[in-house]
């Protein structure tokens, strides 16, 4: 179905009820031929402290932009976990090809939690058989069970969804529709494994199928969540993704609240900061968590980052953009400023170089400061430490893909073989350290300045 149609069916449908079976759906749609089974909510908290975090995925996950996003916020939003993170993306594949590698490329390192996101290339890009449901449910049970029996929590996530025929699939067939139908099939057996296997399920294709829609009556026709080739998003759909993901984890997006009382020239902070100085009107505070920034300065900004100040929310590669089709900042990226004890009906906020007025009503319920201030204190520390996750995630992908591809095959000399794996291993391990390290180092506190002023 062309995105035209898909538009103007959605205008013409109106409110939908949702069967008890059937995942929730958006006012406005009309996705009546899918079917998606109600997918089971994650109400706890699965993050441990120390996590070694396993992304694993297809070329969607090579593309190292939902992997970032996640990579980011665990290491400057929530730091206290302590997670490290590896991404082991690999293009073109499917789970049965995972699988094959997945003891040499992945088990190797002891991971104890993994995301998974296949079935794009598993549903063949064709209409869905039950030959091609049978192989991925199968290859995917045994892949959900390798890990488990190696110590590691699973989060099973979806394929996401197409907007286009594939120019590269010669062999694609159907239509645009048949394919998501064929996806959505693919997500049904996931939820289907996650029950059985008592794994968590993270749905990928529901909320980027529906993004996508709700992206093109927001933003206009061209607004492609599955990206311009109609499979590999930009960044608004890797938000989507990475939004999916993270709260999967359970985590509450509780970054961290400022209580400022005017009365007393006094303000309180929660964890993860620490009040400097307080004055009648300035607040100075030392932060160790970072609010999640969506956007880098320009010239800061690392591997194709929104620039700050140059973001389109009509552009499917803006993650501001992203954020309008899911919850983010209300489920994720919270930094609240409630003001106590004003006497004026409106407040001047300044933080850092911009200053935004506020009802005095508004500041007393709270304003959320990573959504009132896009442009603020973080972005240029967020940039560094984005920029040293994008190098490591670099190397994860040459390790995977190059270095490890000529170790560990049956041969003759195979203990020489086991040898040089055991070398290379011990090379490439002390590479990622370095990047890992600069990464942790990157990641400085912040000290910035709060003013609440009457205009």
């Amino acid at each position: 179905m062309c995105a035209k149609r898909v538009y103007l069916l959605l205008l013409f449908a109106g409110l939908l009820v949702a069967s008890p079976v059937m995942a929730s759906q958006p006012a406005v749609a009309d996705l009546s031929k899918y079917s998606p089974l109600k997918a089971p909510a994650t109400s706890r908290l699965i993050l441990k402290a120390g996590d070694r975090l396993a992304i694993c995925g297809d070329s969607i996950t090579e593309q190292k932009m939902y992997s970032r996003l996640m990579e980011d916020y665990l290491t400057m939003c929530v730091p206290q976990w302590q997670i490290s993170v590896r991404q082991y993306g690999w293009s073109g594949e499917r789970v049965p090809g995972f699988l094959a590698r997945m003891t040499n490329d992945c088990l190797r390192f002891h991971p104890t939690l993994a995301t998974t996101c296949y079935g794009m290339n598993d549903h063949e890009y064709r209409p869905y058989e039950d030959r091609i449901g049978q192989t991925y449910q199968n290859s995917s049970v045994k892949m959900v069970e390798a890990f488990k029996a190696n110590g590691v929590r699973v989060i099973l996530g979806s394929p996401g969804n197409v907007s286009k025929m594939p120019g590269w699939v010669k062999s694609a067939s159907g239509s645009v529709e048949d394919l998501n139908l064929n996806l959505c099939q693919l997500r049904n057996l996931d939820v289907g494994i996650a029950k059985r296997e008592k794994v968590v399920f993270t749905d990928l294709f529901w909320p980027m199928l529906t993004g996508w829609v709700s992206g093109q009556q927001r933003y206009g026709p061209d607004y492609g969540i599955p990206g311009g080739d109609g499979v590999h998003p930009h960044w608004a759909g890797h938000t989507v993704m990475a939004y999916a993901f993270l709260k999967a984890m359970g985590l509450d997006g509780d970054i961290g609240t400022f209580t400022a009382d005017l009365k007393r020239h006094k303000i309180k902070v929660t964890a993860g900061h620490e009040v400097i100085s307080s004055a009648a009107d300035s607040f100075e505070i030392k932060s160790t968590r970072y609010p999640f920034c969506a956007s880098e300065p320009e010239g800061l900004n690392a591997a194709n980052y929104p620039v700050a100040g140059q973001d389109n929310l009509a552009s499917d590669n803006s993650i501001a953009s992203g954020m309008t089709l899911v919850p983010f900042n209300p489920d994720l990226n919270r930094l609240m400023l409630v003001v106590k004890n004003a006497s004026a009906a409106r407040y001047l906020v300044t933080w850092g170089d911009v200053s935004k007025s506020f009802s005095s009503q508004d500041l007393a319920r709270g304003i959320n400061l990573a959504v009132e201030f896009p442009l603020n204190p973080f972005n240029a520390a967020f940039a560094k430490v984005d920029a040293a996750v994008a190098a490591k995630q670099a190397y994860e992908t040459k390790t995977v893909k190059e270095i490890f591809r000529h170790t560990g095959a049956p041969h003759p000399g195979m203990a020489q073989i086991v040898a040089q794996t055991d070398r290379v291993l011990a090379e490439t391990e002390k590479e990622h350290a370095l990047l890992a390290s600069a990464v942790q180092a990157a990641f400085l506190p912040v000290t910035h300045v709060l003013k609440i002023t009457q205009p």
